[in-house]
């Protein structure tokens, strides 16, 4: 960054370190421990839609790389309503590890096939016994994690929930500063 730089405000981005993904397992001890939460064994990548050749190309890559169990599924294309599309992987849930690598592979794949500018964020879910659900999202442009936490009945979050979560596991992951980009992720599949 140069000094005309630092005059005008601008800064670089934060490079993408997926290898924070993998601090994920080691958290959710500590998530279970601290508010009863635990993985649901579903995870998915979220980006900006792609079409064309490329991406389908990229896409029987992933299935490939991830059909390594028989029997399974590796990842299935979704569509939001808010145009976004998902990589939805599913584990039992104590193969959370195994559901890691699964969306780091995505991560990984994606970003190698030059649609990493397009990739917004990963999450893997989590459910109290009392129902409740619970997503830690990594923001793949920030290199930081975040929790969301839906309440059922519509679009509304538990905000309390989110910051006890938050304290819970500062020191396992390294989590958002600014609560602004805490984005919702409603309907999000693996949620």
């Amino acid at each position: 960054m140069g000094l005309l730089d630092i005059l005008l405000g601008r800064s670089r981005a934060v490079a993408a370190d997926l290898d924070r993904l993998f601090a994920l397992p080691a958290a959710a001890v500590g998530l279970e421990a601290a508010a009863g939460f635990r993985p649901t064994g579903q995870g998915a990548v979220c980006f900006a839609t792609v079409e064309g050749a490329a991406f389908e190309r990229t896409h029987r890559e992933i299935h490939a790389l991830l059909d390594a169990d028989a029997g399974r599924t590796p990842v299935e294309l979704t569509h939001d309503s808010y145009g976004y599309s998902w990589l939805v992987s599913r584990r039992s849930p104590d193969e959370l590890p195994l559901l890691v690598n699964d969306l780091h592979a995505v991560n990984s794949t994606l970003e190698a096939a030059g649609f990493g500018p397009r990739l917004l964020c990963s999450l893997a879910g989590f459910a109290a016994d009392d129902g409740r659900r619970l997503a830690l999202v990594y923001l793949y442009k920030r290199g930081t994690f975040y929790p969301f936490a839906p309440l059922d009945g519509g679009q509304r979050r538990d905000n309390a929930l989110e910051l006890r979560i938050r304290a819970a596991l500062a020191e396992e992951l390294p989590v958002e500063d600014d609560l602004g980009r805490w984005f919702p992720v409603w309907g999000a599949p693996g949620l």
